[in-house]
């Protein structure tokens, strides 16, 4: 996902750390001269291929106590998620011991060199360099028994070359097999990404929870036992005294920032409370927007959830109005902030936009039966870089359910193909995500000042809401471009969250 406002992030994503190593049987060696060297090749053009880590390649293990040397030496690496490459057949005694002293979640590469062997040629040592999807059987058998999970990637290795040794064609990088294994050797980099820059986040924790949402309050102390993330509350009177710091210049280049990214309204067609923003609206919410960001730099947040109720005409009142352009500049930047106090789709948000997938904060606004559609949106903040055309401002007469006036964002996110994330909490205390992939489309949206986004899921809206509605979500979800379904399921993986996938093909 490329970001049109051209801001730099706040704070960058800290990428996954991957360990790797290549599996083989010490005995075959001196049988077949060449193969040890082979395979060892094959890992490092594994290791090369793994351009959205930090990768740690042990090499080759070839022995139980190779594997124990392994499995310490990729402890004190601090890895994620470690690939264990199935380069040839290798006793599951040499494999087991790397991961009963590593405890970092296990993927199998089964990924064949070539798409067939030269049956007329081959000889055994040639055979053993193809072999890779022997020994995992006896893997996954022995990881079950010893009650450690573990994933497989079947596939083809996808190289752009054929060894000198190879009696057969290995250029195999256009080969669906490949493509499609590399596409999911991709998604679990990418998702742990996910669980290690949640595990070293601080979510900052602004206000209250809108009173009587009892769906959204939820226990920090589970928050960060469930995923690593530090939660730190935030008075307004911190937001306050940032405030009263700001200079004339932050305010000009806050109002640049708007003009960069915000097409300014006229008054609504329709709406009477959505009208052209003042300049003294504008004038203000740039003036909180950079409090806010010197509030994200001050206490070294990752992202933010937020809501105040303000007692009529306080000064409290007031600072929270302008609230949702600098919370929409923020999420551009790569600190996404919920409204209402709503940490656990902050957290949902978060995922999504380390993941490069955006993450919109939204909610069911109302169903269009005649298109079969859902519109999905809030009155904001919104995640400019996956808007559909540039986003506009509108200045409120009034914050629906809300106290105080301001300037709210009408968009809608880009159409084609999305995915919505939940994060949800059951009766047990557990967090739980709640996955549904579908279509923005280019419906109408109503013109009240609200980000909106057309949705058709892949079943009929009645029928989708009721599936959506069994699995007890937390009333919003966050909003992400493309098709993620697969992705989001290894994240919950890799962080041992329950999750379900609604329409799942």
């Amino acid at each position: 996902m490329t970001n049109p406002t051209n801001l730099d992030p706040i704070k960058p994503y800290r990428k996954a750390r991957i360990g790797l190593y290549s599996v083989g049987l010490q005995a075959y060696w001196e049988q077949f001269p060449g193969l040890r060297e082979r395979l060892i090749e094959y890992g490092n053009f594994i290791e090369k291929k793994m351009q959205w880590a930090e990768v740690f390649n042990y090499g080759l293990v070839d022995t139980e106590a190779e594997g124990r040397k392994a499995g310490e030496w990729l402890n004190a690496n601090n890895v994620d998620l470690v690939f264990c490459h199935a380069a040839t057949y290798s006793t599951s005694s040499t494999v087991l011991p790397v991961h009963q002293a590593c405890k970092a979640p296990v993927v199998f590469l089964n990924l064949q060199p070539a798409d067939r062997i030269d049956y007329e040629r081959t000889t055994t040592g040639e055979w053993l360099a193809h072999c890779g999807a022997c020994p995992v059987p006896e893997f996954a058998n022995v990881f079950n028994r010893a009650r450690i999970p573990f994933r497989v990637v079947n596939g083809m290795l996808g190289l752009d070359y054929t060894p000198a040794i190879s009696l057969t064609n290995e250029k195999t990088n256009d080969r669906p097999e490949a493509i499609r294994a590399w596409r999911e050797i991709e998604e679990w980099i990418r998702a742990a990404s996910v669980s290690r820059t949640l595990r070293t986040s601080r979510f900052g924790f602004l206000g209250n929870t809108y009173s009587g949402m009892l769906d959204m309050y939820s226990d920090f102390t589970m928050i960060q036992a469930q995923t690593g993330l530090h939660v730190e509350v935030l008075e307004m009177c911190d937001l306050d005294r940032m405030l009263r710091d700001v200079t004339p210049q932050e305010v000009k280049q806050k109002l640049e920032e708007i003009h960069g990214m915000f097409r300014i309204s006229g008054d609504s067609p329709s709406d009477p409370i959505a009208r052209k923003p003042t300049d003294e609206q504008l004038d203000w919410s740039c003036r909180v927007a950079a409090a806010q960001e010197r509030l994200v730099r001050e206490y070294d947040l990752d992202a933010l959830s937020y809501y105040y109720h303000g007692a009529p005409g306080g000064e409290y009142e007031k600072l929270q109005g302008g609230f949702i352009v600098g919370h929409s500049l923020l999420t551009a930047r790569g600190i996404p902030c919920s409204g209402e106090g709503d940490l656990k789709t902050a957290v949902a948000m978060k995922i999504c936009d380390i993941l490069g997938t955006g993450g919109s904060f939204c909610e069911i606004v109302v169903t269009d039966y005649v298109d079969g559609t859902i519109l999905l949106g809030h009155d904001g903040p919104f995640h400019i870089a996956i808007s559909e055309g540039q986003p506009v401002l509108r200045g409120m007469g009034l914050y629906h359910g809300k106290q105080g006036t301001g300037v709210s964002v009408e968009a809608k996110v880009k159409t084609g193909p999305i995915t919505t994330l939940n994060v949800t909490q059951t009766g047990d205390g557990k967090l739980k995500l709640i996955i549904s992939e579908a279509e923005s489309t280019d419906g109408p949206i109503m013109r009240i000042g609200n980000t909106q986004t057309p949705v058709k899921f892949r079943m009929h809206p009645d029928d989708y809401m009721a599936k959506w509605f069994a699995e007890a979500p937390t009333h919003h979800c966050a909003m992400s471009i493309g098709h993620n379904g697969s992705l989001f399921a290894k994240v919950g993986e890799l962080m041992e969250l329950n999750y379900v996938t609604i329409g799942e093909r």
